[in-house]
């Protein structure tokens, strides 16, 4: 999916001022005359496929609302809203991994790789979960910070979460094609050399009945070792490993066909079958168009349902097509920028990464009308649905693991007095064995977002919060209520204490370096230290 960088500027009411944001979704834009006619009972009900839509975007000098009022601010210039929000979910967390990166490095990342939603993904939420297979939907929220044009705002969170992921031998057999990159610009230190030592660990964390076959490219592809059990092959697997070595240009579509061809060749029944991309992604030679490249595989992928997980190392790193492969590819990808993060994802996260337990995941989220004035999803700009493409099983969403959580971040502007019903938000999600379609609901009312973010006792959307507001000062927006990087960054040290939790400990130290790099102290944030 193609990200969309255009640049909407809208002038918020009050003291919100300019909101600068690539892409943002502020509203639907459909069908604002078919919704006055429904009743006050339809639109509080489980969300739906939107109606036709009934008109264009407003003249910018003016235009009136369904009652006859004149619109006197940008939001209320767009199409009559429908109400309805709806995206494939993700599960992907690169963009924050490289951003912190980046930020260690002493730059600040490029606006166009920062994806807010990925941000937030990357923390802990703590959502009750399902005992089987399938989502538990919470929603919950609170009034938007003491910042900037925070008057009338509030943050709903919606977060789904699948069941706890099994432990190391409760979960079904792997049959694992690892796809390296051994190109040229591979020799950097903290990358080819990081692959090998992450390959290392999970040679180690395999289970014997486990299965890998391990493919590299450069100019050219080629497989070093078919699918193989571990049983009592694990030196000759790190010999292997051990013989990579970088050379020539990086084609990636090289690569990740012959394993695709290794995946199908080896694919082991009853197993989770996966291709593992672990590259820079800095595709030079071949095709270099993520969808031509998934074009050649498409039987693979969805005859024998062989999911790609990508795995993104290097300072310098293609996010853009490593994003564009594994979101078509039916996958997700992380980055890691050392051997701490790679024993992260390769030891304490494997069974989510490798295991399935929804495909084509969608989420759809039906405000009410006659409670919510306006309402922006923050980030997801790359995974939007149409609103009547919900229910169309046809239509690609996103592939979710066990012991994951997919969170969206909403700002809601309420209507003056408005009390009651605010959303009511909706997953839609594919059986992996079975394709049979399940959906699981859950709704928010306004007594419980209107408590204070600050000082409340959910420290954990607190730290949602922080991660949203730190995404979309970086790539150059602005949220209701966001405080300056200086605050945000003491904000995120005092919720590492609260939380005693190291992830947003590393956050603080971002947000401290990104304050400092954009001219601030950085005095607020967590100590400054290498990357960990």
């Amino acid at each position: 999916m193609e990200r969309r960088t255009g640049k909407y500027v809208r002038t918020w009411q009050g003291a919100l001022g300019v909101l600068l944001a690539g892409g943002v979704l502020l509203t639907g834009c459909s069908a604002g005359a078919s919704n006055e006619k429904q009743s006050a009972a339809d639109r509080r009900g489980a969300p739906a496929p939107a109606p036709a839509a009934s008109g264009g975007a407003a003249d910018s000098d003016g235009a009136k609302g369904a009652d006859g009022s004149k619109k006197q601010d940008g939001l209320r210039e767009s199409a009559p809203p429908d109400y309805l929000s709806t995206f494939a979910l993700d599960v992907d967390t690169a963009s924050y991994g490289y951003a912190r990166r980046t930020l260690a490095d002493g730059n600040l990342p490029e606006p166009a790789t920062v994806r807010p939603e990925e941000f937030v993904n990357s923390f802990r939420q703590g959502y009750r979960r399902p005992a089987g297979n399938g989502f538990t939907v919470n929603v919950d929220g609170a009034r938007a910070g003491t910042g900037a044009g925070a008057d009338g705002w509030s943050l709903v969170r919606v977060g789904l979460a699948t069941r706890a992921a099994p432990a190391r031998d409760e979960r079904p057999p792997a049959a694992l094609t690892f796809v390296v990159d051994i190109s040229g610009s591979m020799a950097e230190p903290g990358r080819l050399d990081l692959v090998k030592k992450s390959l290392g660990i999970l040679t180690d964390e395999l289970r014997d009945d486990d299965s890998i076959s391990l493919v590299t490219f450069s100019d050219e592809a080629k497989t070093l070792l078919p699918m193989t059990r571990l049983r009592d092959h694990r030196g000759k697997i790190r010999d292997r490993v051990d013989s990579m070595e970088p050379t020539d240009s990086t084609n990636v579509e090289a690569g990740i066909r012959r394993g695709y061809d290794e995946a199908v060749h080896g694919r082991v029944k009853g197993a989770n079958n996966r291709v593992v991309l672990l590259s820079d992604a800095l595709a030079n030679t071949g095709e270099t168009d993520a969808e031509a490249i998934l074009e050649r595989i498409d039987s693979a992928r969805r005859e024998y349902g062989i999911t790609l997980f990508g795995v993104g190392v290097g300072s310098d790193y293609g996010d853009a097509l490593m994003e564009q492969l594994t979101n078509k590819g039916d996958g997700h990808t992380t980055y890691i920028a050392d051997e701490t993060q790679a024993r992260k994802v390769f030891v304490d996260q494997l069974p989510a990464h490798l295991e399935l337990t929804a495909r084509d995941a969608k989420a759809q989220v039906a405000f009410d009308p006659e409670t919510v004035e306006q309402f922006k999803l923050i980030g997801y700009e790359d995974r939007k649905v149409a609103d009547e493409d919900f229910r169309n099983d046809r239509v690609d969403g996103g592939e979710v693991g066990p012991g994951h959580t997919v969170t969206a971040l909403y700002a809601v502007h309420l209507r003056d007095g408005a009390s009651g019903h605010v959303a009511t938000a909706t997953v839609r999600w594919l059986d992996p064995r079975t394709r049979a379609p399940h959906e699981q609901t859950g709704s928010v009312e306004t007594n419980a977002i209107d408590g204070p973010l600050w000082g409340g006792d959910n420290k954990r959307l607190q730290v949602t919060a922080v991660a949203a507001y730190f995404a979309e000062v970086l790539r150059g927006g602005e949220l209701p209520g966001a405080p300056a990087l200086g605050e945000l960054a003491s904000r995120a040290g005092t919720l590492a204490s609260d939380t005693e939790d190291d992830s947003v400990r590393k956050l603080a130290t971002a947000i401290g370096q990104a304050d400092r790099l954009k001219g601030g102290n950085g005095s607020g944030g967590a100590p400054e230290g290498e990357m960990d």
